[in-house]
């Protein structure tokens, strides 16, 4: 025990540095709001979709919900189910077993509806392409308005591609 306390004094605090300030990304938040009330009548819902990720896109959805990007605070939640949700959130190429859920998910969500590919997988295929186990890209099973590449994107880079969907369908 005396050696593990003392290599920690002797080494000392090692930590990430924090991200820096990314002046493009300062929304107004009121503005936004304004924009996510005036399209959808309320907060935004997004339904995230894991058509055959590897999960480092999901990683990095997950960092977008913490306490640093603070998603939930601009009136942006995640759901559960399509039914409740207005925008899919969808990563990873198309795997064939998950072609027909991603049919059915896209189909059970109300419109008006939006569709953001998340990384180089929904892409274009990212290193998987198009085989005899996947689809492809997401573009190839459902309409995708606005996709984020990556691998994985930032959450910098995701929470743009959000924004970006928002601000299309306005």
């Amino acid at each position: 025990m005396y050696q593990i306390l003392k290599q920690i004094i002797k080494t000392g605090i090692k930590t990430e540095t924090p991200p820096q300030a990314d002046e493009s990304m300062r929304v107004d938040n009121q503005r936004l709001q304004l924009a996510i009330l005036d399209v959808f009548d309320g907060a935004l819902a997004i339904r995230m979709v894991d058509a055959g990720s590897c999960n480092g896109c999901e990683l990095e959805i997950h960092a977008v919900n913490n306490a640093y990007y603070n998603i939930e605070g601009l009136g942006i939640k995640f759901v559960a189910s399509p039914r409740h949700a207005d925008l899919l959130l969808v990563t990873g190429p198309v795997t064939r077993n998950m072609e027909i859920a991603l049919k059915r998910t896209y189909d059970a969500t109300p419109e008006p509806k939006l569709v953001v590919a998340i990384g180089d997988c929904g892409c274009d295929g990212g290193i998987f392409g198009e085989s005899y186990a996947t689809c492809g890209k997401i573009s190839n099973v459902i309409p995708v308005d606005v996709v984020v590449s990556g691998c994985p994107p930032t959450p910098t880079a995701i929470l743009q591609g959000i924004l970006t969907a928002i601000s299309a369908k306005k």
